[in-house]
């Protein structure tokens, strides 16, 4: 289990940076453009990678219908408020909206996969959520606009598209399965990008900016799309939805580090309540953990 918890920070890590790198390349490209194309560079890894590993499957009805579902809600729609809401609404305050995803997951696991919230969940929730208002709540205080509300649809679909891809995974391998939805993503968004791409927009010509988007095509969508998927096994789909909480503490780190944003002493304590909350939520007690153990053992014999 901290295996799972330790690969989940690592996406998160990453995941956090891409607000403060989403800001920077969307001065570089128009929105729906720079989406869809770090679609196919990530499209391009996960299937190159399944092709010399060989794991292509058939799909069945079933896993047609829940992929097309993502396709629609976890990469068109979600990419296209993501982007589009980064235009006029900064990093932070991005990382704060969305992350109310692990409360909304949450919420959407116990009703549509039977997962339960459990009261330490509640309560490490609480203190996450109550550290992320203090990191950027406060200081940059939020205010409601087209950009706020469009954050907002992204994190109400990023949570509604875990939900999805947990239901895959039951019939499908995690690794193809975010392999097909990533593709299934980039064939319902490559079309929009350029129905909707203005003719006058600025493409960036500079070999930092492109760079930039390659690399966080492959590791942000590509290799943490393969890593969450599999973790979301390992520890259940609210549990994990809960590291997304420390998003906003990434953001503020590598905003201070990259761009030189200042971080107030309120917003530093407000990342000591994330982590605490963190913490509560996925760390077990010693007691816990035996007891879990022993019911597993118990049930094992008592099934032989």
């Amino acid at each position: 289990m901290i295996r799972s918890y330790i690969l989940l920070l690592f996406c998160v890590t990453l995941w956090g940076s891409n607000f403060v790198f989403g800001s920077m390349l969307v001065k570089q490209f128009p929105p729906l453009f720079l989406a869809d194309v770090r679609l196919v560079f990530a499209t391009l890894f996960l299937l190159s990678y399944a092709w010399i590993t060989k794991k292509f499957v058939k799909i069945k009805p079933r896993e047609w219908g829940l992929l097309i579902l993502l396709g629609l809600i976890g990469t068109l729609a979600n990419q296209t408020a993501y982007f589009n809401g980064l235009l006029t609404t900064d990093a932070t305050t991005a990382s704060l909206i969305l992350s109310m995803a692990p409360i909304v997951t949450a919420v959407l696991a116990s009703l549509f996969l039977k997962e339960r919230f459990t009261r330490r969940m509640q309560i490490g929730s609480v203190l996450a959520l109550l550290g992320t208002f203090c990191v950027v709540g406060i200081g940059a205080g939020l205010t409601i606009s087209k950009g706020a509300m469009l954050i907002v649809i992204a994190m109400v679909t990023f949570s509604s598209s875990m939900i999805i891809i947990r239901k895959l995974t039951e019939t499908m391998h995690p690794f193809i399965s975010t392999v097909y939805s990533t593709t299934m993503g980039t064939v319902f968004l490559t079309p929009a990008a350029f129905f909707f791409l203005d003719s006058s927009a600025s493409i960036s010509h500079e070999a930092w900016a492109w760079v930039l988007l390659i690399l966080t095509a492959i590791f942000m969508q590509g290799v943490c799309g393969l890593v969450w998927n599999q973790q979301l096994q390992v520890v259940g789909t609210a549990k994990a939805a809960i590291f997304l909480n420390l998003q906003p503490f990434v953001a503020m780190l590598v905003g201070f580090l990259l761009l030189g944003s200042q971080v107030t002493a309120t917003q530093a304590g407000g990342s000591l309540l994330i982590v605490t909350g963190v913490l509560v939520a996925t760390v077990r007690s010693h007691r816990s953990a035996a007891k879990q153990q022993t019911q597993r053992i118990t049930g094992r014999t008592e099934s032989m």
